[in-house]
């Protein structure tokens, strides 16, 4: 995460990112027992028909660990008020949230200097997250 967020210092607000990523990396461990995660809900791999969700793509990272995971498109897709819904639907606990906001920023951190100069649009979704995990 440190090598990310150096390479990174031009493109968006490293030094507040860090304290995020130390408060996601802090919080409470999942012991509960592994279950089943797809742990790459961008939102291209969120398909939609009629404003409803109809159908997840991309099986490729699927496995088991820590649901928190799957918790990336309350940031890489929401705005704050529907994010504050949505956390609210699920009912998850502080620890878990922190832990999916964590995984929210590891994921976009990573994509967007691998992406700025190559796809626009993953590089939009990687900063859109990093806006959204500073909220």
């Amino acid at each position: 995460m440190r090598a990310a967020l150096a390479v990174s210092g031009e493109l968006t607000d490293t030094a507040r990112l860090a304290e995020v990523w130390d408060r996601c990396r802090d919080a409470p461990r999942y012991d509960a027992g592994d279950v089943w995660i797809h742990a790459d809900l961008m939102p291209g791999n969120l398909l939609v028909r009629d404003g409803r969700l109809a159908a997840v793509i991309d099986l490729g990272a699927v496995g088991v660990g820590d649901p928190a995971v799957d918790l990336m498109p309350a940031w890489n897709l929401l705005d704050a008020g529907p994010r504050e819904t949505y956390r609210r639907a699920l009912g998850v606990d502080d620890a878990t949230w922190e832990r999916g906001r964590g995984w929210a920023l590891e994921q976009a951190i990573n994509a967007l200097p691998y992406y700025v100069e190559t796809n626009p649009v993953m590089a939009g979704i990687a900063r859109h997250t990093l806006r959204a995990v500073l909220d």
